[in-house]
Parts: C-alpha cells; sequence; structure tokens
C-alpha cells in the first residue's frame, strides 16, 4: 500500500485544514517545494497535492508554486483543485504533474471527463468527496444527492485510471478512514481506489491493509504527517511490509 504524502496549498503555503472549511487552517510551511522534497527523500513515490484556493474559485490559482513542487520532488506528483475546463487539466500536465484529479466537473459533466480521459488516457484520476456517502463538490461547499458508489461506477465507465475517495468528515480530524464505504466503493469498481480523511496513527493505516485485497492500493495522508501523530517512515515500512505493492496505480484485481 503506497503511504502519499499530501501537501495542500492555500495563499502559496503548505496548510491543513479541518473538514474542508477555509477558516481552520494550519500553516505547516511556507516552503511547500522544501515540503516535497522532503517527502521524497524519505521515499515517497507520490505525492498528492491539493489547489486549495482554487479548489473554491474554480479556476487554477497556485500553478507557480505547483510547478516548483513538480520540478523540486523528483518522484512523480498528481495534482487536484479547480480542473473544471480542459485548459487547467492540460496547463498541469505541461508542468509535469504525473497525474491530475478531476472532481467537481466530473460530477457536473460527464463528457468532459469522457473526453479527457480518452485525450490523455492513464492521466486522469477523480477526486470523490463524500459526506454520509454523498457527493459533495466545490471545494466541499455544496452536497449533492449523488451516492459515491454510483459516480465511482460512471467515472470508471467514463475511462478515470484511478478514484481518490475521502470522507469529509474525517478530514483533519485524525479519527480513523471510512473503512466500510471506501470497501464499499472500492468493491463496486475495477479501477484502483486511493483512501483519504481521517489518518492520524499506525493503527489507521494497519486498518487499511485488508482493503488492498478489493483494489486499494493507497492512502494519502497530511495532517498526521506534519504534527507528528504518525512518522512517514514507520508507515511505509507496514506497507511494504504487510501487503504486496502493485505499483502506484494498477488495481490488483486487474494486473
Amino acid at each position: 500500500m503506497l503511504i502519499i504524502p499530501a501537501i495542500d496549498l492555500k495563499n502559496g503555503k503548505c496548510v491543513r485544514l479541518i473538514q474542508g472549511r477555509m477558516q481552520d487552517e494550519t500553516v505547516y510551511s511556507d516552503d511547500p517545494e522544501a515540503v516535497a522534497r522532503r517527502w521524497a527523500e524519505a521515499g515517497a513515490r507520490l505525492l498528492h497535492v491539493v489547489d486549495l484556493d482554487a479548489a473554491i474559485q474554480g479556476t487554477p490559482c497556485n500553478q507557480g508554486c505547483i510547478r516548483r513542487i513538480i520540478r523540486a520532488a523528483g518522484v512523480p506528483v498528481q495534482v487536484g483543485g479547480g480542473m473544471r475546463d480542459i485548459k487547467a487539466v492540460e496547463a498541469c500536465l505541461a508542468m509535469g504533474a504525473h497525474r491530475v484529479v478531476i472532481g467537481t466537473a466530473a460530477t457536473q459533466d460527464m463528457n468532459f471527463l469522457r473526453n479527457l480521459c480518452r485525450v490523455h488516457p492513464n492521466r486522469i484520476a477523480v477526486g470523490i468527496d463524500a459526506r454520509q456517502g454523498r457527493v459533495a463538490t466545490h471545494g466541499w461547499t455544496r452536497t449533492t444527492d449523488i451516492r459515491a458508489v454510483d459516480l465511482g461506477r460512471q467515472v470508471e465507465e467514463a475511462g478515470a485510471a484511478a478514484l481518490i475517495f475521502t470522507d469529509i468528515h474525517r478530514d483533519g480530524m485524525q479519527t480513523g478512514p471510512n473503512i466500510e464505504e471506501t470497501r464499499r466503493l472500492a468493491e463496486a469498481v475495477r479501477i484502483p481506489v486511493i483512501a483519504s480523511g481521517g489518518v492520524g496513527t499506525l493503527e489507521h493505516v494497519q486498518a487499511l491493509l485488508p482493503l488492498t485485497a478489493v483494489g486499494v492500493i493507497g492512502v494519502i495522508t497530511g495532517k498526521a504527517l506534519y504534527s507528528g501523530s504518525l512518522r512517514f517512515e514507520d508507515a511505509m515500512a507496514l506497507g511494504s511490509e504487510k501487503a504486496d505493492s502493485p505499483g502506484p496505480f494498477v488495481s490488483p484485481r486487474s494486473a
């Protein structure tokens, strides 16, 4: 299982929010490039970068910072936040992003997602962020009636390479991931799933490991790493020891 450090950007700084609330931020670094190098040097195989400002405003806001992170990291970087038109997606890929994460746009326009996946095969992931199983959009400020599992099936059909599932109520809370909902989504699709939200301890990572059998290939964690409640090296060692790692974006069920 991949342990994927998160770098959330707000006003050019590395921050963490609680349940996605922009007013509940903690600034961890004003040098996100140094943060990226830190995780890469520690052995990270993939970084997860989110432009929080863009997620709210709908257009990219931290492009310069993201470009520097990609250059500094030296490992694959997936980028999300505000990717709601072809121009934003292609600009991000041109910067060197390994993969772009589509969220709101996938919910609003499946044809847009389908076309993106056709033009950029294996370069488009979809972020499914949910409250009580219902998909939230626009930087988590709106909750729809769409079930996460239903959206997962739709975006798989559209050609998405992977899913990133976040339980919003657990994000930043360090109370443990939503194992049940993550499993439900992974069992409904055949593309890889990455878990996110709630990981705060090594025991939480341990609890996710059995889900590798249903296609959960990694977990994104941020606040726990920055606060020190979870040591990246310990989590990475556990994932390597306890589970067969099929590669960053390959489902064990289709390998």
